[in-house]
């Protein structure tokens, strides 16, 4: 059986992660008022194994909402109206061995809609933070108030390059996008630092590899997509 981590040992950990200049997001946001929790159910295997690191998966929102923009469930991500948005919580992920994502483990407390909006600035929507306590979360935390302010405290440390600039550099390859975050935060090699691009090349996810004790580590090559030679675009929402 799966050993989850108590609330305290997790927020120590995450906490110790940080470099001593940690720097928290910039961008403005105005979360919603939420009054209830979206429903969810399994849609995979029950899989329970030892941990043995995590993933922090970052979506680049303005690629997630192109599609989305007019669409009234994504509406306080993409429509502008309560701030905007650029790389955004898409999940944490634990780690099992041999590339294996434990999910949906034992039911715990379902989320109250204030730890879900506490949440909404970091990921903003309240399906995707309830879906992902009920299929990650679960399998690392026994509260989702403890799964979420790890993320938040993790999310908040990091330093985000100004991927606006740099997605008008001529060139543009995944390389380069994991080399600026590795260069803007200490403790990173680009070797930790996975790059999802779409089938169009533009980019979708920053996936940063964590091992056990939420230090940087190398990426599997499940995690670290595309190659450094791999051709990039980032989509600015203009």
């Amino acid at each position: 059986m799966i050993r989850r981590c108590s609330s305290r040992a997790l927020l120590l950990l995450a906490a110790l992660a940080l470099p001593p200049a940690a720097q928290a997001q910039a961008y403005q946001c105005r979360a919603p008022a939420i009054r209830s929790v979206p429903a969810i159910a399994p849609d995979g295997p029950r899989l329970e194994m030892p941990l043995t690191g995590y993933t922090l998966a970052l979506s680049w929102s303005p690629e997630f909402c192109r599609p989305r923009e007019g669409q009234r469930g994504h509406r306080f991500q993409c429509s502008g109206e309560r701030g905007t948005f650029g790389l955004v919580v898409h999940g944490l992920w634990p780690q099992g061995a041999r590339g294996r994502w434990p999910q949906w483990c034992a039911s715990g407390p379902k989320p109250t809609p204030a730890e879900i909006r506490a949440q909404m600035c970091v990921m903003p929507s309240a399906r995707l933070a309830a879906r992902q306590w009920a299929k990650h979360g679960s399998c690392m935390a026994r509260r989702p108030a403890t799964y979420f302010r790890v993320t938040r405290i993790l999310f908040g440390g990091l330093r985000i390059p100004d991927y606006d600039r740099i997605s008008g550099e001529d060139g543009l390859t995944a390389g380069r996008i994991r080399d600026a975050f590795a260069q803007a935060n200490r403790g990173w090699s680009p070797a930790d630092v996975g790059v999802k691009l779409n089938e169009r090349g533009w980019l979708e996810e920053i996936r940063l590899c964590y091992d056990g004790d939420f230090r940087p580590s190398r990426c599997d090559a499940r995690r670290f997509g595309a190659g450094n030679a791999a051709s990039a675009r980032i989509w600015r929402g203009l």
